[in-house]
């Protein structure tokens, strides 16, 4: 048990080491360790990675490892791992700041990290590549992702009433590039780089990954996104949101679909390629229909302002007399459009964005772009229309995490579906993520702080979230019919840590 005085007996001894005076004129370095030994424990036994117990708590009560060996079918016997074995040991080598497959032999090496979950041993990282080229169709894959969104719908469940006001689904292409030369499905893109061409439909409320569709390089960024779009629609209805937002940049705007998604009750608010007949339309609007577009701050500074340091960047182009352009103005509008495909007319909004085109001293010229974004949304006003759009730039960042942080967009694996399968079982710790968030309490006299505490970890940052909540030491302990982890340091995040624990039952 996770004894709160004992958190806030920690708490307030770093505060006092951290806040408390500081002697003047210290004789010698802080850093002030010596005679330095190291020795290896012959009883005791810890682990680095105390949360990912929490974590395989939270999976196993989510109904994840049940409905993956229900419904996923790979394996003709399981000696000795099953599917959900293979599914979570590629998320949990994620979530444990593993890198690429190789780093899964470290963990399989740590016989205290084999104790905390509870296993004889983990598929080593051959073993995990032959299980994602077992994926030999979409089937598989599909089979997959509906076992992830039968967790899903248990953790959404268990969110307040005002969760299902309004779903935001956001979808955008990613390129994965790879420097090996046999992998089947592979092709060259647009920009000259060889791989894949996955696409991520997201949901934008808590950043969760929705479905991942892999393709080759050299296909559209559109390409079977109306289908995924389709599947995540039917998914949100299903869970009970009131309300389904579609968001895409231009390359989504798939007019063919508009009008059956207007008939079914879904909004959607899409870029729109600036064509010449909407940009003629465009310059002939009466100046009366023009507001000038005033965004909100990007922030709010919450201590006292500081001078901004020199702009040393800027300098240097004006010195050395370097083209830039500058947004003098923006104005919005908006128009009755049909598209050709579409039966219907719809919103067209257009932002008029006045910029100047500036070398050194001299003003070259000004010009004119437009941007224009495409809605069945009667009720919002434009500027509403054009940031809700400008929002989807969030989901820019959700793909640099999975890049970056989950290091799920790669293709260490042979084939397409391969490795679109390790995509899926890879990105599957960034959702483990969002339900470690979601499932936190927020109720009492302290519900204000708690929600804004799952707010925090839904936009954290995966490695922030593997330090911070992943990355406390725990003494493994081994009794009778229980498995303790024994907390062995502290950090700002434990009152949260303890919080879900005590939630889950841990």
């Amino acid at each position: 048990m996770i004894i709160p005085e004992t958190v806030e007996r920690r708490k307030r001894s770093i505060e006092r080491r951290l806040n408390g005076p500081i002697e003047q004129d210290f004789t010698g370095p802080m850093f002030a360790a010596s005679n330095i030994q190291y020795e290896l424990a012959d009883r005791t036994r810890a682990v680095g990675y105390g949360g990912i117990g929490l974590v395989h708590k939270l999976a196993r009560q989510a109904g994840l490892i049940d409905a993956i060996d229900r419904r996923l079918h790979l394996l003709k016997i399981h000696l000795p791992y099953h599917e959900s074995d293979h599914v979570l040991n590629l998320a949990y080598n994620a979530l444990c700041d593993g890198r690429c497959l190789e780093d899964i032999e470290l963990r399989r090496n740590d016989e205290t990290f084999l104790d905390a979950l509870g296993t004889q041993r983990i598929p080593d990282p051959t073993t995990a590549g032959d299980f994602c080229r077992r994926f030999h169709s979409a089937g598989p894959i599909r089979q997959l992702e509906e076992a992830i969104d039968e967790a899903r719908l248990n953790v959404w469940s268990k969110q307040p009433e005002e969760f299902f006001e309004q779903a935001i689904i956001d979808m955008d292409g990613h390129l994965v590039g790879t420097t090996g030369e046999c992998k089947q499905g592979m092709d060259v893109a647009y920009n000259g780089t060889w791989g894949y061409h996955p696409l991520i439909v997201s949901l934008a409320n808590t950043g969760e990954v929705l479905s991942i569709l892999n393709r080759p390089g050299n296909r559209p960024s559109h390409e079977g996104a109306a289908g995924q779009c389709d599947r995540a629609i039917a998914l949100c209805r299903r869970a009970g949101f009131r309300k389904v937002l579609l968001r895409g940049d231009t390359d989504f705007s798939q007019t063919e679909h508009l009008d059956r998604w207007d008939e079914g009750g879904v909004t959607f608010q899409f870029g729109y390629d600036a064509k010449a007949n909407l940009e003629e339309i465009a310059d002939d609007l009466p100046k009366t229909r023009w507001k000038k577009l005033k965004r909100p701050p990007r922030y709010q500074v919450r201590t006292r302002k500081r001078r901004r340091p020199d702009r040393i960047k800027a300098k240097i182009v004006h010195d050395r007399g370097f083209e830039v352009l500058s947004l003098e103005s923006e104005e919005v509008a908006e128009f009755d459009y049909r598209p050709t495909k579409c039966k219907k007319t719809y919103r067209m909004v257009v932002v008029r964005k006045n910029i100047s085109r500036e070398r050194g001293e001299r003003r070259l010229f000004d010009e004119v772009r437009y941007f224009f974004y495409i809605t069945n949304d009667r009720e919002s006003t434009p500027a509403e229309v054009v940031f809700s759009c400008n929002d989807r730039c969030d989901q820019e960042n959700l793909i640099e995490q999975l890049k970056n942080g989950v290091r799920a967009l790669r293709a260490p694996v042979d084939n397409l579906f391969s490795n679109w399968a390790y995509m899926v079982m890879t990105g599957l710790a960034w959702n483990l993520k969002a339900w470690w968030a979601l499932r936190l309490p927020e109720k009492g006299r302290w519900a204000t702080k708690h929600r804004a505490e799952k707010q925090a970890l839904l936009n954290m940052d995966f490695r922030t979230f593997v330090h911070s909540v992943m990355k406390i030491p725990c003494q493994i302990i081994r009794t009778g019919r229980r498995l303790i982890y024994r907390l062995l340091g502290w950090n700002p995040w434990l009152p949260a840590f303890r919080r879900l624990a005590v939630q889950l039952n841990c």
